[in-house]
Parts: C-alpha cells; structure tokens; sequence
C-alpha cells in the first residue's frame, strides 16, 4: 500500500484522550501540514486513568479533556467531539455505532483512522486495553455498513437531514499486521510536544520524550535516524 494525498477530510475515532497522540500523533500533524481537516472523535471521558488516589473521577475527566484539546491544537486537528462515556466500560453497542455513524455523516470524511479490533496483546508485556478494541469494533461497524446505508439509524436521515455517505479509506493504528508505512520523521518532535499535554497521565516526561526519540525505525538505520508510524488500511469499493 501507498499512501493517498488527495484525500482531505479525515476523521480519528478513539477511545481516550491521549490516544491519538500516542498511537499517530506525527501522522496527524503531517496531515495537518498538508491542509487537510481533521476531526478527532474521543469516545470516553478518560476519567478512570489516574494513579492519585485524592483526585475523582469528575476532576480527572475536566483535566483530560483539557489536555486533550491543548494536545491536538499541538497537531493542528481543527475539532475535537467528546462522546463522554465512562473509562473503561465501553461496548460496541448500537447506541455508540449510532453516535459515530451521525458524526461520520455529518462530517463526511474520507479518511477514518481508529484502533485494531483484533489486537487483543502486543508482545509479552502489554494487554490492549479493552476500550481500544471496543472502539476500534464499532468505528468500523459505522463506517460500514451504518453510514453508508439510508436504511440503518433512517432518523438520521429522515429528522436530521443527514445523508448516507461512504468512506474511502480506513486507517487502523496499533495494527496486528500493518501494510502501510509513514515516514514521519519531520513530524516526530510535534508529536512528542503533543504528549507533553498530557501531564495527568505521563509521570515523567523526559523518560516520554526520551523512549519516543529511541523509537527509530531499525529499516531506515542505514540511512540516518527515520520515524514512522504503521498502519492497517483499506480502501473500500
């Protein structure tokens, strides 16, 4: 796969503040760069990830979603939506497949960029958090067959106007088996200044930046320090 340039609106779907950044952030801000329109859709409030036991719930989810915003103006991302459901419980239910599907119709994008469904572990040291999959399931359900159809969710079209639209291209990020490269490598210190926002959720951001800047990718070695981010994608007929 090669990537595509001429597609401009592109949607990222994903389970909490912070994941953008740390799953695609350089390929956000390359895309920026490009004049393209992005909408990232945040499907939980992220008010579970804490280790202060003095902070609630309710304070946690104001200063994520804070971040979060000061996190993708980093990027260039134009819009963030916040969905607002509990950390942790997210389910691939209809009620969120309708959510995403009115976004997507709304917003019409070409691109939509979410997570790996079937990525269940990454090696022997990390389990995927169940959001992700939960998010990445239904995002694809949305793009298809809900948005595409006038007959799935008919109110959508029917009270708000909102026309069936079809997306060109998907992107999965933290795929099980990737089959696109981005050289990302202009872009790699916006993404790091992008995760600086998150400081509820990264105790030590030298540790951050300085793991982030060891990530080179070892294809490239023989021809200088190069970052990519990978991913799965599909271009839909």
């Amino acid at each position: 796969m090669t990537e595509t340039t001429d597609l401009q609106r592109v949607m990222g779907i994903f389970a909490h503040p912070d994941d953008p950044e740390f799953f695609c952030g350089a390929t956000f801000a390359k895309w920026a760069s490009e004049g393209r329109s992005i909408t990232f859709v945040i499907a939980t409030n992220g008010d579970k990830g804490s280790s202060d036991c003095a902070i609630t719930s309710e304070e946690l989810a104001v200063i994520r979603e804070t971040e979060e915003r000061a996190a993708a103006a980093q990027l260039g991302v134009e819009e963030v939506v916040f969905l607002r459901h509990a950390d942790g419980e997210l389910q691939p239910t209809l009620a969120l497949r309708r959510q995403l599907t009115r976004l997507i119709r709304l917003k019409q994008p070409d691109i939509v960029v979410t997570n790996d469904p079937t990525a269940r572990w990454y090696g022997t040291h990390y389990l995927n958090h169940p959001d992700h999959r939960a998010i990445g399931d239904v995002a694809l359900d949305a793009v298809f067959p809900s948005a595409r159809d006038h007959l799935m969710f008919p109110e959508l079209f029917r009270d708000e106007g909102l026309a069936p639209h079809k997306v060109r291209e998907v992107y999965l990020c933290g795929a099980q088996e990737p089959n696109l490269k981005i050289d990302v490598t202009d872009f790699w210190e916006t993404k790091i200044a992008a995760l600086h926002e998150h400081k509820s959720q990264i105790n030590d951001m030298e540790a951050m930046a300085r793991r982030q800047r060891e990530n080179v990718d070892p294809e490239f070695v023989a021809n200088g320090r190069r970052y990519t981010e990978s991913f799965r994608t599909f271009q839909l007929r």
